[in-house]
């Protein structure tokens, strides 16, 4: 499969050699050799997953493929979905494939295509199409569907289980349904419907406290039932007193009326607020000591919430977070089997691997939860939500991360990106690069990234791999902390490197020549370093001044503005940080420039 084999999550098996076909011929010379069949009690999903395939080997070809319950006589049958698999072979079964779980397989002269139920098929049907037939959904709007007017593939024996049961790449353009099941991702936030194979879906997302025990109707009459700090019951800053039965009776009753009303749920949140203020009444305080965390409180908190909606929802499971102050496990109680915990790596440094030395109390959380957690979850970072657009040089530590999640039992990740807006520093490139390794923990990550370089920048590869190159090795020299809400004065943006990065892309851009296309993309990976320049502008002058060092762009701020709205306007960019609108950025630059620059 183009050297590449499909290593499975969970069960390495096949069906062995019997059966196994010579090749078969999809088209010859433009014209389509085989059917797709796909039976009458086919899924939503499975119809979808044919009417692609058709689509697809239509584009690669130029053949016709009928799609249908049966295929001429003498003609190859493509055959999507279990129902059509057993046409080839009776025994075929889904049994050990759970929801997503995918055979691609050849029998006599046919094609099996299919997979467990709801997505397995679709999958199925994508992985046939990105490793035989060289398919690439690079994003929402830019694919590669290579020329092949004569196709050929076989024989085929491939099995495979995803490791990960939730995949979420949280990323702006990522959010497309056609993108996210092309590419298998799965999470809340993905517009996938039933003929996209649906998704795990959240009642509630996160940070639930509130919504289902909400202070503006609840607190005057019941105080007792949020947290108590420095002796005085509050809901400011705050969170629920965790071993207030009536709290849980009335938090349950109103859980349950939001589940009765979202009947697609499988999974609800009932989950900390976004600061700290746990309770402190003696109560709580005795557990979170016992426990040796305050996740002790919390856990057992859930875990009766989850016993208590177990009998009417027994597909759904309550979703908490180890997040800030609850990250350390607990050292008793241990998740029911339907309860989710997401371990949050919002603290970490992320120039480095989570199981590098500087990433060690992380390290320590996760190995101590998967001990005791069944479905550990993690809610990973990767992207700067201070300054989306500047440069955020990460991408070497993507894959080592994967890998880690997956050695230590974490069967779901949400990867937090830039989600409000296009034109984020590389958004592209992570979105994908994180859904592949998210399909397949055991991928390279540094192959993906030189795959994605040369199929989205085409000639422009080279320079932006040294670009990207540059800016990896300028935060390793500097020993910067790289967070997820890193300043924009960090030692790895030096000017040194900033004009050593616009040259790079100088030439990136005289590399794409007459194409129009590549010349855009090229302009929008320029934008993080101009960014930079606009909003440290007095002090990278004095910088230059200082130390007679060339000024790399244009001397007047309001000329390297314009160039730079041009741009972030021509690719829909809406926010440069999570809290910031692009406009944010004008009164930085008007404020700038009503200032005279000093002299040298």
């Amino acid at each position: 499969m183009n050297g590449r084999v499909f290593l499975m999550g969970v069960v390495v098996a096949g069906f062995g050699a019997a059966g196994f076909a010579q090749e078969i011929t999809i088209a010859d010379g433009g014209v389509g050799q085989a059917a797709v069949v796909v039976v009458a009690d086919a899924t939503e999903a499975e119809r979808h997953a044919a009417d692609e395939l058709a689509g697809f080997l239509k584009q690669v070809t130029g053949g016709e493929f009928a799609v249908g319950e049966q295929a001429e006589a003498g003609r190859s049958r493509l055959l999507v979905g279990p129902g059509a698999a057993r046409l080839a072979a009776r025994e075929f079964s889904t049994d050990t494939l759970g929801a997503e779980g995918l055979v691609i397989r050849t029998v006599g002269n046919d094609l099996i295509l299919a997979g467990g139920r709801p997505r397995g098929t679709l999958y199925a049907v994508y992985s046939f199409l990105e490793e035989e037939v060289g398919c690439r959904w690079w994003t929402s709007k830019v694919s590669t569907v290579p020329r092949r007017p004569t196709l050929k593939v076989g024989p085929l024996d491939v099995r495979f289980v995803p490791r990960l049961e939730y995949r979420e790449s949280f990323w702006f353009d990522a959010f497309d349904g056609d993108w996210a099941v092309r590419n298998k991702c799965n999470g809340h936030s993905e517009r996938l419907d039933a003929a996209r194979g649906g998704k795990h879906t959240y009642e509630g997302f996160v940070h639930t406290f509130y919504p289902l025990i909400p202070p503006s109707k609840y607190f005057k009459d019941h105080p007792e039932w949020f947290s108590e700090i420095n002796g005085q019951r509050t809901a400011q800053n705050a969170q629920l007193c965790l071993t207030n039965e009536a709290m849980r009776a009335e938090l349950v009753k109103n859980l349950k009326e939001r589940l009765r009303a979202d009947p697609a749920a499988t999974i609800a949140s009932v989950s900390q607020n976004d600061c700290i203020g746990n309770c402190q009444c003696s109560r709580c305080a005795a557990v979170d000591q016992e426990e040796g965390s305050p996740a002790g409180s919390l856990l057992r908190f859930v875990n009766a919430v989850a016993a208590e909606i177990e009998d009417e929802f027994p597909n759904v499971a309550i979703d908490t977070l180890a997040y800030q102050y609850t990250r350390k496990p607990p050292a008793h109680v241990k998740p029911r089997p339907n309860v989710i915990v997401r371990l949050c790596s919002i603290e970490c440094s992320f120039s480095q691997p989570l199981a590098d030395e500087r990433n060690h109390a992380f390290r320590d959380d996760i190995v101590g939860w998967s001990k005791i957690c069944d479905r550990l979850y993690v809610w990973d970072y990767t992207t700067n939500f201070v300054h989306y657009i500047m440069p955020h040089p990460n991408l070497r530590v993507l894959g080592p991360n994967m890998r880690f999640f997956a050695e230590h039992g974490v069967r779901g990740v949400f990867e937090q990106g830039a989600y409000q807006s296009h034109g984020s520093e590389m958004a592209e490139l992570r979105a994908w690069v994180l859904a592949k390794l998210l399909w397949d923990p055991t991928r390279d990550g540094q192959e993906l990234i030189d795959e994605f370089l040369d199929g989205y920048y085409g000639s422009a590869a080279g320079p932006i791999r040294a670009y990207l190159k540059l800016t990896h090795d300028a935060v390793e020299a500097s020993d910067d902390w790289l967070g997820c809400f890193s300043r924009a004065d960090a030692k790895f943006l030096s000017l040194k490197t900033l004009s050593a990065g616009l040259k790079l892309l100088e030439q990136a851009e005289a590399a794409v020549g007459d194409d129009a296309v590549l010349r855009q993309r090229v302009q929008v990976a320029r934008l993080p370093l101009l960014y930079t320049l606009l909003i440290r502008w007095e002090a990278l002058h004095k910088k230059a001044d200082a130390e007679a060092l060339p000024w790399p762009v244009e001397d007047d701020i309001r000329a390297v503005y314009e160039r730079f709205m041009t741009i972030a306007r021509a690719k829909n960019v809406t926010h440069v940080a999570e809290a910031r609108p692009l406009e944010w950025l004008t009164g930085v630059v008007e404020q700038t420039a009503s200032r005279p620059v000093p002299k040298p």
